[in-house]
């Protein structure tokens, strides 16, 4: 856990409140407890209560809070990637990995397609497949400008995708 004051203002929005994206691992982390246990005392949403334990490492409780939630939200977009991150928490990368592509199929020509390849470009990064990475970040990138996206959305695909050209330029 780091806290806001500690230089992790700048990292990238986590999705949550308390919770910001670590841009040298490109993994979501708790950056204020407070504000985290706060906010999801306050959330009604069972997706928020999955980041969360996604974030805290806790795939098993997250796992069967996505399968609780996604009988009753089947064709939920965020808690399908949240079952895929599921599989990057327990390291079963190459099975995220078929999943998150999977998904970004679906997801072609909609407002998730840009998320989709944001999710499959850390999922890549963090399987060590940085070349890919590169490549769905810019797509995602290229795709959340050309949609207008909010500015902390395009802040996150460009951090994502300056962190993995470095490590990519590093290992050439």
């Amino acid at each position: 856990m780091r806290d806001d004051q500690s230089g992790t203002i700048e990292w990238p929005d986590g999705g949550f409140p308390g919770i910001r994206i670590n841009p040298d691992t490109l993994l979501s982390e708790i950056v204020n407890e407070e504000t985290c246990a706060a906010a999801l005392e306050a959330s009604t949403d069972p997706a928020d209560r999955v980041l969360v334990l996604l974030v805290e490492g806790r795939a098993s409780d997250a796992a069967e809070l996505v399968a609780e939630a996604r009988y009753k939200d089947p064709e939920s977009f965020t808690l399908r990637a949240y079952e895929a991150d599921v599989l990057r928490v327990s390291h079963r990368y190459d099975r995220a990995v078929e999943l998150f592509r999977q998904l970004l199929t679906e997801a072609q020509g909609t407002a998730n397609e840009a998320l989709a390849y944001q999710y499959l470009g850390r999922m890549q990064f963090v399987a060590g497949n940085i070349a890919a990475a590169v490549e769905s970040f810019t797509r995602a990138l290229d795709l959340r400008v050309a949609q207008s996206a909010d500015a902390a959305l395009i802040y996150s695909s460009t951090v994502a995708l300056a962190r993995a050209r470095d490590v990519f330029e590093l290992a050439s």
